[in-house]
């Protein structure tokens, strides 16, 4: 079978630098790496304001952004960054070392909040501000374009005697994983599920106000000119954490164990903010949730069922939240809440978020970012020519699957529990 081409989507905000000798200096930092801590307040003390930077960039305030990142090597006095040449997000960088070709992808750098939503160029302001030569970036491009072909020594190694392009599909996955949306009709709002949730709308241009700044929405660069309205919630990492700790202590549980688990205990018992600070990167996931629980004048979990039942369930309960958020930014109901991504299997969640939410959930397709990678690659081939095209050659290709709301007393009793304690 012949390989037509090449899309490589990754995680946002990281980065690589090259030096001008074309070579890539150094390892990047994780997003999850401490070294950004306390910078992010000290920009806005000593650069510009939190609202200064969000009205520029429309991006929420995390302290993992690239902007950070690169502010804290700057005032660490970074070798690598004092010798960068060139600055390329994850997915650039390996389409470079596949091609020679260096590029910016859109969707990926409008992770970073360097973007200027308006005009979808890096802001000159802002690596002015930070002390970066304007010409750092590569040129832009957007999802569809050919960069290059892979080298030649590559394909030849690799045992292949032809030409194989490599595509800039949309760089961040979840851009790809929205661009597979199986959506049919609106207005609709998705969730990309997985380590990350990821709840959001699709408008066809940024939404920057003072609502949007105090409830922290992102405007991140989507497939076809539009712009993904989101909001980050913590999502599976809270479960993947306990289960790494009971796993050590000997414990393992599978899917169907985490179901019965989650269903055998009383309702909303235990509840947290999943996106509290403390359950960033903590010491004992466990730990964290039951310190949060005694903190807020709840009982303790101690049994694994504990800890399942208040993940699962404070995790729909914030997804209702988020959703009423995105519905007040379109000023209109959203009539179906799309799940995609690794997560959407996960049909208990999928259920709790229908009954918590009260819209009907559609879940699928679980492989939503190769598949919307996939998707941009045909395009770039002229098998479609529109966002809209992608979407109705995957829905004749997919399936499904339809969750209805039910017990919505019940659930709307936890939400008034769950806002209780988050005030």
């Amino acid at each position: 079978m012949k390989i037509e081409s090449v899309g490589i989507d990754t995680w946002g905000v990281d980065f690589v630098c090259v030096g001008a000798d074309g070579l890539i200096s150094g390892l990047p930092h994780s997003y999850r790496d401490p070294h950004t801590k306390g910078f992010p307040e000290k920009f806005f003390r000593n650069v510009m304001t939190r609202k200064e930077l969000y009205s520029m960039t429309g991006i929420q305030i995390m302290d993992f952004n690239s902007i950070f990142q690169l502010y804290a090597m700057s005032e660490n006095s970074s070798s690598i960054l004092k010798a960068a040449d060139k600055i390329l997000f994850m997915p650039d960088a390996l389409a470079y070392l596949l091609t020679g070709e260096m590029v910016t992808e859109y969707t990926i750098a409008s992770t970073s909040q360097l973007l200027d939503p308006f005009t979808g160029n890096i802001s000159d302001k802002l690596t002015c501000r930070l002390g970066l030569a304007g010409d750092m970036f590569a040129r832009m491009v957007m999802p569809g374009h050919v960069i290059g072909n892979i080298s030649r020594d590559i394909t030849a190694e690799c045992g292949f005697d032809y030409d194989i392009p490599v595509v800039a599909v949309a760089g961040h996955d979840t851009a790809s994983a929205v661009a597979a949306v199986p959506a049919t009709k609106g207005p609709f709002a998705y969730l990309s599920s997985g380590t990350w949730s990821l709840m959001g709308v699709e408008t066809n241009g940024p939404v920057i106000n003072e609502f949007t700044f105090r409830n922290n929405i992102t405007n991140e660069g989507g497939v076809g000119g539009t712009i993904r309205l989101l909001k980050n919630i913590t999502g599976m990492w809270l479960l993947e954490n306990c289960m790494k700790e009971w796993k050590k202590e000997g414990k393992t549980y599978g899917y169907e164990d985490i179901v019965m688990m989650a269903g055998g205990s009383p309702r909303f018992r235990f509840l947290i903010d999943p996106d509290d600070p403390s359950f960033a990167n903590p010491d004992s996931m466990t730990s964290a949730i039951a310190s949060y629980c005694s903190s807020t004048g709840q009982e303790t979990p101690a049994a694994p069922e504990d800890f399942v039942c208040c993940i699962f369930e404070s995790l729909a309960l914030r997804y209702k939240e988020v959703l009423g958020i995105l519905q007040e930014c379109r000023k209109e109901k959203i009539e179906i809440l799309h799940i995609i991504g690794g997560g959407s299997r996960n049909r208990l969640l999928d259920r709790y978020a229908a009954n918590a939410t009260g819209t009907t959930v559609t879940a699928g397709p679980a492989e939503a970012t190769a598949i919307g990678n996939i998707l941009i690659q045909s395009m770039a081939h002229g098998f479609c020519s529109s966002l809209d095209e992608m979407r109705a050659l995957e829905n004749s290709s997919i399936s499904t699957e339809t969750f209805h709301p039910e017990d919505s007393v019940l659930w709307e009793k936890g939400f008034e529990k769950y806002s209780h304690i988050l005030r």
